[in-house]
């Protein structure tokens, strides 16, 4: 297959490159760069720098395409919040404009990386994609507006629309941010640099953290799977996990002797977040594969960034 990834340098986006490249297709790479990073990438993935929003490169790089992984979005919640216009530019006008240029172009398919941030504040869980959403941050909103054009602008032209929402993904090479970095990443380089572990809120919160490859499967399945028009899937583990917890499993396997300090200052978000991944398995023939002892040994392992820390 040709396939077009948006945000092909990021994080997820360069692990799907890369693993589809292997397979033998042909990808093409678009990012602006904001915070990706092409080192990333294989030699075999065709890399072209830009913004998902600019219409007249897209129909030049839709051309032949199959299958559109759409993955390029601001993702930090604690920035949406200050700059909720930005997010929505992005993530919401950033798709339309996809969404538009596949239309011209005439491209079958879209595979939406969305986000288990939709679900928000939920007693009951694990949450199911039938549990009504519950959006409690910019970037929520911004995902679940997304996921709404996908399906509804998608229909009216007959494509298959796929919306994927990703829970708490993690690996090797997940950016190290200023501020507000992913839990895992931060944790690792806190405890191998001899810092303490800070964790907002009381570490009681529960996160359900599922490896790359596993996301990565999900996604690739997404891309040939039948009957998946209009579908929303979760794509998680289905184990909950305390963050308090994950710092005690990164203090032993790291052999730190760091401490873990609780900061009230900053809300340690919702209290619960649990995938139901039952939908997934039956439409896409996913299971998770890798444990989260299992996936924080293989990112420690294969992360150049914590063998120098």
């Amino acid at each position: 297959m040709r396939i077009l990834i948006t945000g092909g340098a990021g994080f997820l986006g360069s692990a799907l490159a890369n693993g589809l490249v292997a397979r033998g297709h042909e990808v093409l790479a678009l990012d602006d760069l904001s915070a990706g990073d092409p080192d990333r990438l294989d030699a075999g993935v065709l890399f072209h720098r830009g913004d998902v929003a600019n219409r007249p490169k897209l129909w030049t790089l839709l051309q032949g395409v199959q299958c559109v992984y759409h993955l390029a979005a601001r993702v930090l919640v604690a920035e949406s919040v200050l700059y909720p216009h930005e997010y929505n530019e992005v993530n919401v006008g950033g798709t339309v404009a996809l969404l538009e240029a596949m239309r011209d172009v005439g491209v079958p398919r879209l595979v939406l990386a969305s986000s288990g941030a939709i679900y928000g504040e939920r007693a009951a869980q694990p949450v199911t994609e039938a549990t009504a959403p519950n959006p409690q941050s910019p970037y929520a909103v911004s995902k679940l507006a997304a996921e709404y054009y996908a399906h509804t602008v998608g229909a009216f032209w007959g494509a298959t629309t796929v919306a994927l929402r990703i829970f708490n993904a993690y690996g090797p090479s997940q950016p190290l941010l200023p501020s507000h970095s992913p839990v895992v990443p931060r944790f690792f380089e806190q405890a191998l640099g001899g810092g303490s572990l800070v964790i907002f809120g009381d570490g009681r919160q529960t996160r359900d953290f599922v490896y790359v490859d596993d996301v990565v499967r999900a996604l690739m399945a997404a891309a040939t799977a039948e009957g998946l028009a209009g579908c929303t899937i979760n794509v998680g583990s289905s184990v909950e996990t305390a963050i308090s917890d994950l710092a005690q499993q990164v203090i032993a396997l790291t052999d730190s002797s760091s401490n873990v300090i609780y900061s009230p200052v900053e809300s340690g978000g919702v209290s619960r977040l649990r995938a139901d991944v039952s939908l997934a398995r039956d439409l896409l023939g996913y299971k998770p594969q890798i444990s989260l002892a299992e996936g924080l040994r293989k990112t420690l392992e294969a992360d150049s960034r914590f063998r120098c820390v």
